[in-house]
């Protein structure tokens, strides 16, 4: 009877402890599920082959994705537009580079793929997956094209080529003053033409802006 009642006595000890740790438990596997659901809600498309359960998720990582796109795009034309940050990392067009060929290519493939908005490759976890993985390789690419070209500046050319090629920005910037006369404008143009032949390749860009500089101004009523 003895042994009875101490029996008794603990399990009414042991009961509320019991209650308390499956308690305990039950919150932590609540809780463990709420952050891996958080998780997920956040996790890139591409993470999971393209395909999201929650299609806010996707529209976010898609979104993101394409102003990362609009990002990379912008650092590009920093350079295409920008004459004199061209021809201090010329690498960035040299397609000799394979830097530069990968990231001419990246850039290709991910402006090929990108849709007009979001909302358009909702529907498509395939196609949402490609431009994912397409924005990610322009913009690896990029960086390693750009941190090369930083790196290496000027230094692929010899020493009279390196003076051509400032020659070349100083004659560029004349030609868009538009405070020189037209013929000072014409001929730095045709003078930086002449240093850089044989050198460096500019953009199809990079020229008609020059040219919308030095020439539209003119056509445009600046006959001094």
């Amino acid at each position: 009877m003895g042994l009875l009642f101490r029996l008794a006595e603990f399990l009414l000890v042991l009961l509320p402890l019991v209650g308390v740790i499956i308690t305990a438990v039950k919150g932590f596997s609540a809780g463990k599920r709420r952050i891996e659901q958080a998780r997920d809600a956040d996790r890139p498309v591409a993470a999971s082959g393209g395909r999201s359960s929650n299609p806010i998720a996707q529209w976010r990582s898609l979104t993101r994705t394409l102003e990362e796109h609009s990002r990379t795009d912008a650092r590009w034309l920093d350079y295409e537009l920008d004459f004199t940050k061209l021809l201090d990392f010329p690498l960035m067009t040299d397609m000799r580079d394979p830097l530069t060929v990968g990231f001419h290519r990246a850039k290709l493939r991910a402006d090929l793929l990108r849709p007009a908005k979001a909302e358009d490759l909702l529907d498509d976890p395939g196609a949402a997956e490609r431009y994912l993985s397409a924005v990610e390789a322009y913009v690896t690419a990029f960086n390693a094209a750009e941190t090369e070209a930083k790196r290496r500046r000027r230094s692929d050319f010899s020493r009279e080529e390196q003076q051509r090629i400032t020659r070349a920005q100083t004659m560029l910037r004349v030609a868009s003053d538009s405070a020189a006369t037209t013929q000072e404008r014409r001929n730095a143009y045709d003078v930086a033409r002449k240093e850089l032949d044989g050198l460096i390749v500019l953009p199809v860009a990079t020229h008609a802006s020059i040219e919308r500089r030095v020439f539209g101004e003119i056509d445009g009523g600046n006959t001094r």
